[in-house]
């Protein structure tokens, strides 16, 4: 099974890589607030796992098979969980309130939750052909 052969949708309809998206975004706007020395540490550390998340899907969505759609679903996931430790340096570092730390970790467990049921969705497919 072609893992693109959801009724000829385009990747801007896939929920995983729309909230990967967004998540990415908020990450660029945290980074840009976090102290000048973080520059070229964590905050390059944070953009690079939020890009590689919408990016594994992305490229995911791409290929041909679902297995591979599911190896770069797992490889965004754990982009996801990277991020989430940055998050906590941000927290650990008072770069970041408790409250902003918890509204970019729900952030985050959406993303998650929705990138697993894509991966649900990918198996049973599969399963049915």
């Amino acid at each position: 099974m072609n893992s693109n052969d959801y009724g000829n949708r385009d990747l801007e309809t896939l929920s995983a890589w729309s909230k990967a998206r967004e998540l990415r975004v908020q990450i660029s706007r945290l980074s840009r607030s976090l102290p000048v020395e973080e520059k070229f540490r964590l905050s390059d550390q944070m953009i690079r796992a939020s890009r590689s998340v919408a990016a594994n899907i992305a490229e995911g969505y791409g290929r041909f098979h679902f297995l591979e759609t599911v190896k770069f679903c797992s490889n965004a996931r754990g982009s996801l969980v990277e991020l989430l430790d940055h998050l906590y340096v941000c927290l650990d570092e008072e770069y970041i309130q408790s409250e902003q730390f918890e509204e970019h970790k729900t952030q985050i467990e959406d993303c998650k939750k929705t990138i697993n049921g894509y991966i649900a969705y990918l198996r049973k497919r599969n399963e049915m052909k």
